[in-house]
């Protein structure tokens, strides 16, 4: 099964909080924390909601 590291990217200060809640759900917690989870379609789709603030990579 592929992996995903998430890394937020940018502050999520001024955004809604339900995006906040996204980003706490996926364990990110400051600016360049990084997190690796399962590839899933539940995973992705957190992943869409808060695009504009995190960075994706593929890892092996």
């Amino acid at each position: 099964m592929a992996r995903l590291k998430i890394t937020q990217s940018k502050s999520y200060i001024g955004s809604k909080q339900n995006h906040r809640d996204t980003l706490r759900t996926l364990g990110l917690r400051r600016l360049h924390d990084s997190v690796t989870r399962d590839d899933s379609p539940q995973v992705r789709g957190m992943v869409h909601s808060v695009r504009h603030l995190v960075t994706v990579e593929e890892v092996d």
